[in-house]
């Protein structure tokens, strides 16, 4: 069992910045997928980012370019920075990890931005973007 708990929204003008922080509780991190995901009351979860084992990031069309996913596993520990906000952007922030696959003494992520590729899910930041 997994245990994630993101940390770090807040409400931002236009054009603003943040920095989303996730922790998780496991020791086996490092073997773990991450991504973040958001949700807007009405909508569907929609995938942000996604980081895997090796470091190797994707993105959504909408994030590319203005958000950044990143992982400290020492710290156990996935990050997304947020810049250059719109209000579309305005959502609940969610943290997922997925054991990643061992194939051939290689850790593999499915990259996938699909909510529901993920096992573990944290309770989410509020990101508010006043125009």
């Amino acid at each position: 069992q997994v245990q994630l708990v993101e940390s770090g929204g807040g409400s931002v003008q236009s054009g603003g910045s943040l920095k989303l922080s996730c922790v998780a509780s496991t020791n086996e991190f490092s073997g773990h997928c991450m991504g973040w995901f958001r949700q807007v009351p009405g909508k569907e979860r929609e995938g942000v980012a996604i980081i895997g084992a090796d470091g190797y990031a994707t993105y959504s069309p909408s994030a590319a370019g203005r958000f950044t996913i990143s992982r400290d596993n020492a710290k156990k520990m996935v990050y997304l920075e947020l810049n250059n906000l719109r209000p579309e952007d305005a959502a609940k922030y969610v943290c997922a990890a997925e054991p990643a696959l061992h194939l051939s003494g290689t850790l593999v992520c499915a990259m996938s931005l699909i909510p529901n590729q993920y096992t573990y899910w944290g309770q989410g930041t509020q990101v508010t973007v006043s125009s």
